[in-house]
């Protein structure tokens, strides 16, 4: 599944907020391995990602406790199948596709989110 771009200005917003601290993330285990959120209470949450708590929860789950891990499953699915001599073509094919997609939103003047392309460039703090 493809990210939307509510979800990569989710994501910028919530590295923001991490990397100040505002927020934290932490594995859980309870019967079930989760990350959960910390800190996620107050105005200021919901001032900084233009939704309610509960929203932000939700779009936390749904990213990174369904989306994330689902994308390494399909990857263990198919290492077990074929092995990993497949990794490295497949990872040049994600980057060239990233660097596409980079290449083509400079040229159309559009900002680069999380996940496309851009780990390497200056952050705007």
């Amino acid at each position: 599944m493809k990210l939307t771009e509510k979800d990569k200005e989710f994501l910028e917003k919530l590295r923001a907020l991490q990397d100040k601290r505002d927020l934290l993330i932490e594995s859980r285990e309870d019967g079930i391995k989760r990350l959960i959120l910390r800190k996620n209470y107050g105005d200021k949450i919901e001032g900084e990602f233009g939704m309610t708590r509960q929203g932000v929860r939700w779009r936390f789950q749904r990213l990174l406790n369904e989306i994330y891990p689902s994308a390494y499953e399909t990857i263990l699915f198919i290492e077990t199948s074929f092995g990993v001599e497949l990794r490295a073509p497949a990872m040049a094919i994600a980057r060239q596709r990233a660097e596409m997609r980079r290449e083509a939103l400079e040229r159309t003047g559009q900002r680069m989110g999380p996940g496309s392309g851009g780990r390497n460039r200056q952050r705007e703090d």
